[in-house]
């Protein structure tokens, strides 16, 4: 699915055609879910993969803004379904603009996981204000958010990290979770070599560096 323009609000988005067994285009047996997880700049959809069979409950979309990714991306999926009958039916990729369409797609609390796996670094400081981690996308992250909701981030640009844990640390709808508090967290194991880039830091024995917060409620309130 490819949305040259973003849908005016979540109430007009049209999920049949990425998730044909949740969604029915005829109507008929609709076993109607929304979507829970989101990877935000999905890659080459490895995350996707190992979500689908890890939480085959959840529904799990990809948002990827390069095309021919993105088009790798639906043709995997597509091939794992028709290799695997009834498997994998519960993920799917999109083209889009996080940063800019994110809250055009998911009603507010919608979401319980968010992932952002190796973003892009954006190293030269003017171009700092492309990094997906702001404190104006952070507002728009946990709006989707549902109270309790995860946010796991992984990269291996030791600076990249220092942003990522300074802006969510300091934001008041989110806190940063403790090693004891992830135990038990099953996501964890599969969060630094899930995706292929994960996989290249891997091979060249880089340094990775892993971040997971809570989005919390407000306590201005």
């Amino acid at each position: 699915m490819f949305c040259s323009s973003s849908p005016r609000s979540p109430a007009v988005v049209d999920w049949r055609g990425l998730f044909p067994n949740y969604f029915p285009i005829n109507g008929k047996d609709s076993v109607e879910k929304k979507v829970e997880f989101l990877d935000v700049g999905c890659g080459y959809g490895g995350l996707l993969v190992k979500l689908s069979t890890m939480f085959p409950d959840s529904l799990a979309i990809g948002m990827e803004i390069r095309i021919k990714v993105c088009d790798y991306v639906k043709d995997r999926i597509e091939a794992l379904r028709i290799q695997h009958p009834g498997k994998y039916q519960n993920i799917a990729c999109i083209r889009t603009n996080a940063m800019k369409y994110m809250p055009n797609y998911f009603c507010k609390g919608q979401l319980k996981k968010m992932f952002f796996l190796y973003p892009d670094p954006h190293f030269k400081k003017s171009k700092h204000k492309w990094r997906i981690i702001s404190p104006t996308l952070l507002a728009e992250y946990a709006y989707v958010l549902a109270i309790g909701a995860v946010v796991y981030t992984v990269t291996d640009v030791e600076d990249l990290h220092q942003w990522i844990v300074k802006h969510l640390s300091e934001h008041p709808l989110f806190m940063r979770l403790t090693d004891s508090e992830l135990v038990g967290d099953p996501v964890i194991d599969i969060l630094l070599d899930s995706s292929e880039e994960g996989q290249k830091v891997t091979r060249n024995n880089g340094s990775k560096f892993l971040a997971i917060f809570k989005r919390i409620e407000d306590k201005s309130k």
